[in-house]
């Protein structure tokens, strides 16, 4: 009975000192939290710091508190594009700073329209006088673009810039499937639509190398002359078209190489960089030399909330992929969204709605399922005005269709009108190792699709006459919102993807144009003063675990992850394309619905794994590399 009693005692001893733990954890992470929560009270005169170190996107995903904590692969940060320029035109007329600084030693890009807008508020603080200091060890084409608005260009003598232009390898797969035995079966309309290449080809097609090198030539040619606008003395066609004599003729020295050709100012280390911000921003004398007065990003930010004042104009966001059923932030989820709108209507007492994309579309079903609910509005009379941000292209334009007018910029990437499906499967492959199926069927259809006996012929016609069907719809809805003909609107579909300044002409969209001016012309076809309403953005907020967790990640300041040369971003890129090529693998086998899906946006913006793939990939190392 002693025994009994003793082993009782030990297990709730065991038992209390978890209930502790957990109870000191969860106090611990509280306090953090309270402790990490910006203070507008903190805000004093200095120097406004935008370390961006990540990207920039319009609705960035929720941090994962567990993975946050537990170590592995991690997203970079994603810095949301209305916030960051927010804060640069509020600290434009803000006395307390005295300098921005822009820490590019970091930053993963974005894609054109995105980076663009961000570069354009740069310019306007410079243009009040302000001055705007700049830092990296290189600058990728991205960063420079933000940086050439800068008023001082510093750079690391041991780094040095290199400029690449968009372009490069995409990964193709049909080797591997065939060699796996497996059978990709493509049901596709359009034939610029190259989503499905990766899987049916070893190489681009002719139609999707000439539509891929229009827009690159075009968002190339936009970045060029916005550097030589804002750098005009700067001499950059040498480095461009002939890097290796410039690198040569400079002895190898590529970062004196990029200031004697007018693209940085002054090449310094680190400190000497911080101690040119103390002169502008001040220091404190009893802290270690090269230290400045600091204006926290986050601070600055919780200090300069968004209005509430005046009537309001509803704001849905439709950010990343389009996938069926619910998502979290930075995935547009089509019943999440559905739901946000339906919400908005009902107890936000909206005015107008304004359609926020950027997306390079997803599933047809979700789709269709938020551009229905977005017509909710149009049946309460609300105004609807779309705003396409770095990319609405594919399903992205689907949900277009639903806009009384439609913004764009110059560099969003739009169209792909087409869609597809894929089915995979592995009669092949299992016949590599013996394995065989049959059985009996009533029907054509019975067992169908079958992904271990392969698909029949009549299952193949059947999908495909369904894809030809769905891209009907896809033009009719588009004929009727853009008041034009099937015909005509299929001579500019065919899956085909165009920048905004073509898609204008082309009729695809009615203006050039940022949130806030569409914002403002929502205001306007609703009868009210653009001066005198608020934006309310229906999107989910993340808790404060996911705020924590978020703030927890990107609080590192390990040498590791500074800014490298040229061959430390090399090395990099590895890891990317390898999680690149298990994500495509992955969504091979996992696309479940009808696809409306642009292959070329993705290769635009930023060259960087999602998340899920981070984790198939940990996984898979982890399998083996044991």
């Amino acid at each position: 009975m002693k025994l009994v009693r003793g082993a009782w005692k030990i297990l709730v001893g065991i038992k209390d000192a978890l209930v502790l733990a957990a109870m000191l954890l969860f106090f611990g992470l509280l306090f953090a939290a309270l402790a990490a929560k910006p203070s507008p009270a903190t805000i004093g005169n200095g120097a406004l710091v935008l370390d961006l170190s990540g990207t920039i996107v319009e609705q960035p995903a929720e941090a994962d508190p567990f993975s946050a904590f537990a170590g592995g692969s991690a997203p970079v940060g994603e810095f949301r594009l209305r916030d960051v320029v927010r804060a640069l035109d509020k600290a434009k007329d803000d006395d307390r700073v005295k300098v921005v600084v822009l820490d590019l030693d970091r930053f993963a890009g974005g894609y054109p329209a995105a980076v663009n807008e961000v570069a354009d508020a740069i310019r306007r603080v410079r243009d009040s006088k302000k001055p705007v200091l700049a830092y990296a060890t290189g600058y990728t084409d991205s960063g420079y673009r933000l940086a050439a608005n800068a008023s001082e260009i510093w750079m690391n003598p041991m780094g040095g810039t290199l400029f690449t232009g968009p372009g490069g390898s995409q990964l193709y797969y049909k080797g591997l499937i065939d060699r796996l035995g497996i059978n990709a079966h493509i049901y596709r309309v359009g034939k610029y639509k190259s989503f499905v290449e990766p899987y049916t080809r070893s190489d681009q097609s002719p139609e999707a190398k000439q539509a891929s090198q229009a827009l690159s030539g075009v968002i190339f040619d936009q970045w060029k002359q916005a550097i030589a606008k804002a750098r005009p003395k700067a001499k950059f066609d040498p480095l461009l078209m002939t890097p290796d004599a410039v690198v040569t003729g400079a002895q190898g020295d590529i970062a004196k190489s990029n200031l004697d050709s007018g693209i940085v100012d002054k090449l310094a280390e680190r400190i000497d960089f911080d101690k040119r911000v103390g002169e502008l921003a001040g220091t404190n004398s009893s802290k270690p030399a090269g230290n400045f007065n600091t204006i926290k990003y986050a601070a600055y930010l919780a200090a300069n909330p968004l209005p509430t004042s005046g009537d309001a104009i509803g704001v849905l966001t439709v950010a990343g992929e389009i996938v069926d059923g619910k998502a979290d932030p930075g995935t547009a989820g089509g019943d999440t969204i559905a739901k946000a709108v339906l919400d908005g209507l009902a107890k936000k007492k909206l005015k107008a709605l304004v359609v926020r994309i950027d997306s390079p579309g997803g599933s047809a079903l979700a789709s269709e399922k938020i551009r229905r609910a977005i017509l909710e509005a149009k049946a309460q009379k609300l105004p609807v005005v779309v705003s396409m941000g770095a990319v609405a292209a594919s399903g992205g334009y689907w949900v277009a269709t639903a806009g009384d007018t439609i913004f764009a910029e110059p560099t969003t990437i739009t169209g792909s009108i087409g869609i597809f499906g894929i089915i995979p499967t592995f009669e092949n492959t299992l016949a590599k190792i013996g394995v065989t199926s049959d059985g009996v069927r009533t029907t054509p259809m019975s067992g169908q699709p079958d992904v271990i006996g392969g698909t029949t012929p009549e299952v193949d016609r059947v999908l495909q006459a369904g894809i030809e069907h769905g891209y009907r719809q896809f033009l009719t809805r588009v004929a009727s919102a853009r008041k034009m003909t099937v015909e005509r609107v299929d001579e500019i579909a065919q899956g085909r993807v165009w920048d905004g300044g073509t898609a204008h002409q082309l009729g695809l969209v009615d203006r050039f144009g940022t949130l806030k001016d569409a914002i403002d012309e929502a205001a306007k076809r609703a009868k009210l003063d653009p001066a005198k309403v608020h934006a309310v953005y229906l999107e989910k907020e993340p808790g404060w675990l996911a705020t924590l967790a978020a703030q927890w990640g990107g609080s590192s300041d390990d040498e590791e992850e500074a800014g490298g040369d040229v061959f430390a971003r090399i090395s990099g890129d590895r890891q990317a394309v390898f999680a690149r090529a298990v994500g495509d693998m992955r969504r091979l086998t996992k696309s479940s619905s009808i696809q409306a899906r642009c292959l070329e946006c993705v290769g635009m913006g930023p060259a960087l794994p999602t998340r899920d793939d981070l984790r198939l990939m940990d996984l898979l190392l982890a399998r083996f590399t044991k």
